[in-house]
């Protein structure tokens, strides 16, 4: 049975592959946590300049990145970083472990949350399933390993950034089966689909549907229970 989601953390960083990442689902729980008082902030690999059809890289890119900031500003997340990795093959290397470690050492967060990383989008059971995209497979596994990296001043030692071992917990968003821990969003599913809205140019691009219509189903479908309850689960680790 699910638990409610530790409160004991005041600053988060939440770290995803691409712009749009943290709008499905994860945004409704970083509404409900900066009404609350906590400080969010927000971590993208790359600039997702491979994500919309027939829009060259190097214009999608920085159409990207302003979306995401504007996305992040609806749920109260006033700092968006971009690390500038390549959209779509993104590697769990010793690079990507750097960037990520270095970051989490500016940041210094009690909390880092990160994106769903499983083989599938459906739970195991399922098949066929829905298969999940290599970068965010990278990505989770990448993340997990430079919180650790970020408290060892051995590792890394070429990064100018003073470690970093205060984070108490890793949360990574939990789909496609009874999450471990949840946040209550039922406060925060408007500015979840606001948020959502902002990425405009992209959504356009995956279906003729109304960005607003686009943008309210997905978030209904990554937080309403059978039961009629809102919530984002979670998986926890220790930092």
């Amino acid at each position: 049975m699910a638990v409610p989601f530790p409160d004991d953390w005041q600053r988060a960083l939440v770290v995803a592959a691409h712009p749009d990442d943290i709008e499905y689902g994860p945004a409704a729980a970083v509404a409900v946590w900066t009404a609350a008082g906590k400080e969010v902030r927000y971590l993208l690999a790359t600039r997702g300049e491979a994500g919309i059809a027939g829009l060259a890289p190097a214009e999608a890119g920085p159409l990207r990145e302003e979306e995401e900031r504007r996305s992040a500003a609806v749920v109260g997340v006033p700092v968006v970083e971009f690390l500038d990795h390549a959209d779509g093959v993104l590697v769990a290397d010793l690079g990507l472990r750097r960037d990520l470690a270095a970051a989490i050492r500016r940041h210094r967060p009690d909390l880092v949350v990160t994106m769903h990383g499983g083989d599938t989008w459906t739970s195991p059971e399922v098949t066929p399933g829905a298969l999940n995209s290599a970068d965010h497979r990278a990505l989770t596994r990448s993340v997990l390993d430079a919180v650790a990296d970020a408290g060892n001043e051995w590792i890394f030692p070429d990064v100018t950034e003073t470690p970093w071992s205060g984070v108490q917990y890793v949360a990574v968003h939990a789909v496609g089966y009874p999450p471990p821990h949840v946040v209550d969003v039922t406060a925060g599913v408007e500015p979840a689909v606001a948020s959502l809205t902002e990425h405009r140019r992209y959504l356009e691009a995956l279906s003729d549907d109304p960005v607003e219509e686009q943008a309210r189903r997905q978030v209904d479908m990554s937080t309403l229970t059978e039961d009629g309850d809102r919530q984002v689960g979670f998986r926890l680790y220790w930092g």
